[in-house]
């Protein structure tokens, strides 16, 4: 068993990558099959602790550090993985087709959600600068953003995985590999399902300012949860 879990997928081609085509399978793998899925759970789920002692205590940032830590940490890997990719000495004509298009839509939907994040406007609210803000208003600009961040977000995610298990197949990766990270995928997915069945899902504005009528976005039946 162990020696066909080591041998290629497909035995009637040879599994040799250099240098730069393994490390930025390795870096793209970690980026987008363990900090991007790992990152979306997080601030889907745990904006709101169960010993929070939510909604007496609001605005618990520890899923925004850790969300942003695991997308920023994903987004330099990928920088990193396409630039091993760019100078493979090794690159040739045949390391194309579907693979190469899922990989620069992966790199075109990473500066969507960079450029986003940097336009998301303004937070406002009681415990900002200035109560008026984009987020705490819920202004066009703010569901915009939160429209686009989530779309963008849960697409790349799904080319990911494709991008991956072509990727895989085109190297011609060991068999163990495509055992484990859909095993792996399965177990996300599996999470995902019993926190959303469970009620961990709590809306980001809720999350921060609480559900009080006082606070605008509340108010507005279009506000979107994240």
């Amino acid at each position: 068993m162990l020696e066909l879990l080591l041998s290629p997928i497909d035995p009637s081609r040879s599994h040799e990558v250099g240098f730069h085509l393994s490390w930025h399978a390795r870096l793209m793998v970690v980026a987008w099959a363990v900090f991007v899925p790992v990152g979306i759970i997080i601030a889907r789920f745990f904006k709101v602790w169960r010993r929070g002692d939510w909604p007496a205590h609001v605005d618990d940032q520890r899923w925004w550090v850790a969300h942003r830590s695991f997308q920023y940490g994903a987004t330099g890997l990928t920088l990193a993985g396409l630039y091993l990719i760019l100078t493979a000495p090794e690159l040739t004509a045949s390391i194309g087709g579907p693979h190469r298009v899922l990989g620069w839509l992966i790199v075109a939907l990473t500066g969507v959600q960079v450029l986003g994040g940097l336009l998301r406007g303004t937070k406002g609210g009681p415990t900002d600068t200035a109560l008026r803000g984009d987020h705490y208003d819920m202004t066009p600009r703010r569901l915009m953003f939160e429209t686009v961040h989530k779309t963008a977000g849960y697409l790349a995610l799904i080319v990911a995985i494709a991008a991956i298990l072509s990727g895989l197949w085109q190297s011609n990766a060991p068999l163990w590999m495509f055992v484990l990270l859909p095993l792996w995928w399965a177990a996300l997915a599996l999470a995902f399902w019993w926190l959303q069945r469970n009620g961990r899902w709590v809306d980001t504005y809720q999350a921060i300012w609480g559900p009080s009528l006082e606070h605008p976005g509340n108010r507005s039946t279009t506000a979107p949860g994240e």
